[in-house]
């Protein structure tokens, strides 16, 4: 999901002894969500999400290079009797629904301004290696989830029950998921599109929070087919409308591309800071900025993929893994690299601008107000559909720790509080959100690092059965 655009602050203006004590109470709360929130996502996080994205893809033998035909054929729309809940299409663009969020236009274009150039290459780093942890995700929740009687469940919290034994990990990982999606989704999302509504077409922010908590009601209600319909319409459309959007700016830039692809390069490596950039050593910025922006864009690491490549009618886990992979793909390489190629090759990183707002200025930059209105549905369609991917995530968590009765109270409750989010001041929330999102990793990345032999084993017999070309049945164990 996207994440917060700044740092909380308060207006300042003269209260009454009572209102006095809350504001002070209330910025010592922002203070220690803030502190604990960048604790989380400190240095030594980055480093243990990057060194296991390296760990898996030497353990997986480059599986995300030695595989493409495989990756592009795993999402096919081709029709299956195994059990599950969605195609293996349906799962891999409500996957992707969920993971290309507003944070692949505002976040990476934070991190170019912030990072400069050289971040986007620190973004395709992590996301080389972010492939082979979605794989895994992808792989584990397909092998551990559970089926039966017509429900289905699936995410982290059963292979770290199930797969090492873990039950108590697993209920702290589905409570943090849960808890995350619930109080920062339905907030963050609609907020981010009424701000882009407003600005762009003058849209009131509680019109724009009323319609969309509707069109994420009539969607969610219907749980996860309802879902994964809707994902399998509107995820390829936002990218391919995304992409056409970027190529046409990068078309009319041509000659500047070459230049700002050295650029790129250049800086990701330079010991200055790059003019426009923060200050500090270039590489360390760049680094810094590249890295955790590309974790809050493709999400690998937070054990989402699990749910979403469970529900899949698939009885061969390798066969999501490869899905994921290329969801990645599509997240580090084709959104963000567009977000971050527009705003460079048009000059709009060093203008001051920052978020949604220097991306709309780059498209306006190609084409003008056409441009700022196709970020602008663009980012209506990116928060929407991370609010339906998200609402699922949610869902499954906590209806593993208190049952199915807590699935229609959490759909109705959960799309009540769009309109709120919608005119509300989030940046306290991102700050929640990044906080329980980080929380997350901590849980998967046992499973998913204590479970890798699993997964390699089922990789390699895998690669057997296709090497053979022995007609394909059960999963292997």
């Amino acid at each position: 999901m996207a994440r917060r655009p700044g740092r909380w602050g308060g207006e300042g203006a003269e209260v009454d002894q009572t209102s006095d004590v809350m504001t002070r109470a209330g910025a010592a709360l922002a203070r220690a969500v803030f502190t604990a929130s960048d604790l989380i996502f400190g240095p030594w996080t980055i480093a243990l999400l990057f060194g296991a994205g390296i760990f898996l893809t030497l353990r997986f033998r480059l599986v995300q290079l030695r595989h493409w035909r495989e990756v592009l054929a795993s999402v096919r729309r081709v029709p299956s009797a195994s059990e599950g809940a969605l195609s293996p299409f349906q799962a891999f663009t409500t996957a992707l629904a969920a993971s290309i969020g507003t944070g692949n236009i505002a976040g990476v274009a934070t991190a170019i301004v912030s990072g400069g150039p050289g971040a986007l290459f620190w973004i395709w780093c992590y996301g080389f290696v972010a492939m082979a942890i979605k794989f895994a995700e992808a792989v584990l929740g397909v092998r551990y989830r559970q089926l039966g009687g017509g429900h289905l469940s699936a995410g982290p919290m059963h292979y770290l029950r199930e797969g090492l034994g873990m039950p108590r990990l697993g209920w702290l990982y589905a409570l943090v998921a849960g808890v995350a999606a619930f109080t920062t989704t339905p907030f963050t999302q609609p907020n981010s599109i009424a701000v882009v509504l407003q600005s762009e077409l003058g849209v009131p922010t509680l019109a724009t929070g009323i319609v969309v908590a509707i069109l994420t009601w009539l969607v969610v209600i219907g749980g996860v087919t309802s879902i994964g319909r809707v994902a399998e319409r509107l995820a390829p459309a936002k990218v391919i409308l995304y992409l056409a959007g970027g190529l046409l700016v990068l078309l009319l830039h041509a000659d500047r591309l070459p230049a700002t692809l050295v650029l790129v390069v250049r800086e990701a490596f330079s010991f200055r800071a790059a003019a426009g950039s923060a200050a500090g050593i270039g590489i360390m910025v760049a680094m810094r900025y590249g890295l955790a922006r590309g974790m809050y864009a493709n999400e690998a690491g937070y054990g989402t993929a699990a749910v979403a490549y469970g529900t899949a009618r698939s009885e061969r886990p390798v066969q999501q893994g490869y899905a994921a992979v290329l969801e990645v793909f599509v997240v580090s390489f084709v959104t963000s690299t567009i977000s971050a190629l527009t705003i460079l090759v048009t000059g709009v990183w060093s203008s001051g601008l920052t978020s949604t707002a220097a991306v709309a200025a780059a498209f306006n930059h190609a084409v003008p107000v056409v441009g700022g209105w196709v970020v602008a549905f663009c980012a209506f369609m990116f928060g929407y559909t991370t609010l339906i991917g998200w609402a699922y995530y949610g869902e499954q968590c906590l209806e593993y720790i208190l049952g199915p009765r807590v699935v229609t109270p959490y759909r109705w409750v959960y799309c009540s509080l769009v309109v709120l989010g919608a005119i509300s001041k989030v940046n306290l929330v991102w700050a929640w959100g990044d906080l329980m999102n980080g929380l997350q990793i901590f849980p998967n990345l046992v499973g998913v690092l204590g479970l890798s032999g699993v997964v390699a084993k089922l990789l390699y017999e895998e690669e057997a059965r296709s090497r053979s070309d022995v007609p394909t049945g059960g999963a292997a164990a």
